[in-house]
């Protein structure tokens, strides 16, 4: 017979193995206590008989009967027991039938098994006894059964059974009421995950506000399947835009390829719609290799090149590189990096970020206009600032400017890719900085990170 599916659970095993440690310390304590007693109890059952068989054996011959009797006489629980024995075995007075033959004389208490005559009926009594020899060679003995020793181990009995037998019934319910609630919630996430997985992302685990080890978890799984919901929409977005961007190149090599198959009146001609062609793949090329890189900084975590990196010299380097570029564009280019800042991270993707930023300052600077490149200390952060005094970013486009594909309304004539600033994100990301671009007129972008040195 298979048992149910609760009995199976790791929290009703747990409950059982609690509830049966609880039981064994509980016997274990009781079983102490009848021990402790029973060793009192004889303690003080042996220094009683021997106390009074010491006492009616010193009396003289005629007295001992009289106060064998009244030792009896005085016994409303019926736990006395005596004899008096002549030199031959024979019974003289008492309530003991005959002498037993194992009890020594003139020793200690002994455990002894007597049979005791009340009013003709005779009964086996298991009894602690003492046997004193006598003068005129006669036998003295006295014993006390173990009746208050068995009162109390009735007594425990009756206390283990009233109340041992419903804890354990109670603790036993609890368990199946615990196995059972955790059950139930681990249907409800089964539930949930198989929904999840059958591509229903929005799905999201249940919680009851209970701040309990399940709510803790459910609350990390919805915010993983957040985090995923919203990658996979960015990448169904990125296909799109891959897919609309590179549509465009790759159409015009095809239209420019067949006109020139159709029109082409000579060589020159030719070589001319080549190249257009080329310069067509050559930009669905570089947007394949920007999307490669974005991906390889994203995903291969490539954090093994990291080390301390002087950040100066990069802005140094960066500002050397497109110094000549801004001055063909008429475009005032000024570098200050007079911080001695070093941070820890990859240096070449370092010098990738920064020269994405200035790129795309100069870039959008008209003629006459001014960039600035500077390395600023802000607390134990280290402030790369990029500002222009171009177009700058529309307020409600600056949030969405570093998602792939994205061009401003304005730059779309421009040429471009509209990843660099997607590259500089995940760059920022990978090395724990923080990436700002305030919106225009004019633009200030700021790369920030801490610096190793703090």
């Amino acid at each position: 017979m298979r048992l149910p599916e609760f009995t199976r659970s790791t929290t009703f095993r747990w409950t059982l193995a609690v509830s049966g440690a609880f039981i064994l310390c509980i016997l274990l304590m009781f079983g102490l206590i009848l021990a402790q007693a029973y060793s009192y109890m004889t303690a003080d059952v042996d220094a009683l008989i021997s106390g009074v068989a010491d006492t009616i054996a010193s009396h003289e011959p005629e007295q001992r009967v009289f106060g064998l009797d009244q030792y009896l006489r005085a016994d409303p629980r019926h736990v006395k027991l005596g004899g008096l024995f002549a030199a031959d075995g024979r019974r003289i007075a008492g309530n003991i039938e005959t002498l037993p033959a194992m009890l020594h004389r003139d020793a200690g208490p002994q455990l002894a098994s007597i049979i005791k005559m009340n009013d003709g009926v005779r009964e086996q009594n298991a009894v602690r006894a003492v046997a004193r020899g006598l003068p005129e060679g006669g036998t003295l003995v006295i014993a006390r059964s173990d009746y208050e020793f068995t009162w109390i181990a009735h007594i425990v009995e009756r206390t283990l059974a009233v109340g041992l037998i419903p804890a354990l019934c109670l603790s036993l319910a609890v368990g199946v009421f615990l196995s059972l609630r955790a059950q139930r919630r681990i249907e409800e996430v089964n539930s949930k995950i198989q929904r999840v997985v059958a591509g229903e992302l929005r799905e999201r685990l249940p919680a009851r506000g209970t701040d309990d080890p399940f709510d803790k978890l459910a609350a990390l799984v919805n915010g993983m399947l957040g985090e995923i919901e919203i990658l996979v929409r960015r990448l169904a977005g990125v296909g799109d835009d891959i897919a609309h961007d590179l549509r465009t190149p790759l159409t015009r090599v095809r239209v420019s390829l067949e006109r020139a198959r159709q029109k082409a009146g000579n060589l020159d001609e030719l070589r001319k719609s080549v190249d257009q062609a080329l310069v067509g793949l050559d930009q669905s090329l570089a947007i394949i290799t920007a999307l490669l890189r974005i991906s390889e900084i994203e995903h291969n975590r490539r954090m093994d090149g990291f080390r301390d990196v002087a950040l100066g010299e990069i802005v140094r380097e960066v500002g050397d590189l497109y110094e000549p570029i801004a001055e063909d564009k008429n475009v005032d280019f000024a570098v200050r990096a007079e911080a001695n800042t070093t941070v820890h991270g990859d240096r070449d993707l370092l010098f990738e970020a920064i020269a994405n930023l200035v790129d795309n300052a100069v870039k959008f600077t008209p003629q006459g206009g001014r960039v600035e490149l500077s390395l600023l200390r802000n607390g134990n952060d280290a402030v790369v600032r990029v500002c222009d005094t171009g177009p700058g970013i529309p307020a409600d486009e600056s949030a969405l400017v570093t998602r792939r594909f994205y061009r401003s309304d304005k730059s779309r004539r421009d040429p471009g890719l509209g990843l660099g600033l997607s590259l500089v994100s995940a760059i920022a990301k990978l090395h724990g900085f923080s990436l700002k671009i305030s919106a225009g007129p004019g633009c200030v972008a700021e790369l920030a990170g801490q610096s190793a040195a703090a």
